[in-house]
Formats: C-alpha cells, structure tokens, sequence
C-alpha cells in the first residue's frame, strides 16, 4: 500500500507533509488516522488504525511475563501517538519521537508496504549506504526460508 522514498523538511510549525502518493493510498483505502511510535534502527514506525491493531494484537500475545516483552512492549506503547492528518496531508509529531529518531529539519519518509518509516535524513543515508551493499546477500538468504 505505501511504496517508495520521499525527501521533506519540516516546516516552521514542525509539521511533516506526507508524500502525496501516501494521501492517495490512504484515501483510497478509507485511512483517516494513524499510528506512530519508536521503529528499529532509529527510525519511527507509522501504521494505519488497521495495521496497529494487528500488530498490537501479535504484540499483546507475547507473554508479559518474560522480560524483553515487558521491556518491548513498554518502549514500544509508551512512545505510540495517533495521528490524523490535516487537510493538506500534514502530521505533527510529539518532540519525544523526533528525539528518539534524531529528527531535525528534513526527513525521509519510505514506504515499507503495510508500514511508513520516518527517518532523519542524516540516518537514513547512512543506512542506505550500509546495508545496499549486502541487498542480494540478504535476499537470497531470506529467499531460502519462503
């Protein structure tokens, strides 16, 4: 549903404008609201209200009673915030997210099919560049388990 890399600042009021591809999907598929929280490899995680609740839902079936689902869950609720855009397609992300992220002034926004990822985008080049590399590496030993 969300596919592709976009470049964008943030504007003086700190609001990111989602890439108009990324407002047609959503439109499309009767998205209004959305979810972010803190993501791997210091990017931020946003999911529509559908995609959260399925991945709330894994999420709670782990047992709380091993640490590092405890530890997970907590950072990874803690830091959720529903989002609706504005008119213009434009979302407004809490100060603690953008710290988490290293967001500053432009960001790249990807699309990672059922997911978006908002990166710095300082980090996200640098792991482009680290991991484009290994791309056919990875592949192939993913491959292997399908």
């Amino acid at each position: 549903m969300f596919y592709g890399e976009y470049l964008h600042s943030i504007d003086r009021k700190g609001r990111i404008i989602l890439p108009a591809k990324f407002r047609e999907a959503a439109k499309n598929n009767f998205i209004e609201r959305f979810f972010a929280t803190r993501g791997l490899d210091k990017c931020l995680f946003m999911f529509s209200e559908e995609e959260w609740r399925t991945q709330e839902a894994k999420f709670k079936a782990i047992p709380f009673t091993k640490q590092q689902a405890r530890t997970f869950n907590r950072l990874y609720f803690s830091g959720a915030v529903d989002i609706i855009p504005d008119k213009q397609g434009r979302i407004l992300l809490p100060p603690y997210l953008k710290e988490f992220a290293l967001i500053k002034r432009e960001v790249v926004i990807v699309g990672v099919s059922n997911r978006i990822e908002i990166w710095a985008r300082d980090s996200w080049e640098e792991f482009y560049g680290n991991s484009r590399q290994s791309f056919e590496e990875i592949a192939e030993k993913l491959m292997d388990n399908i």
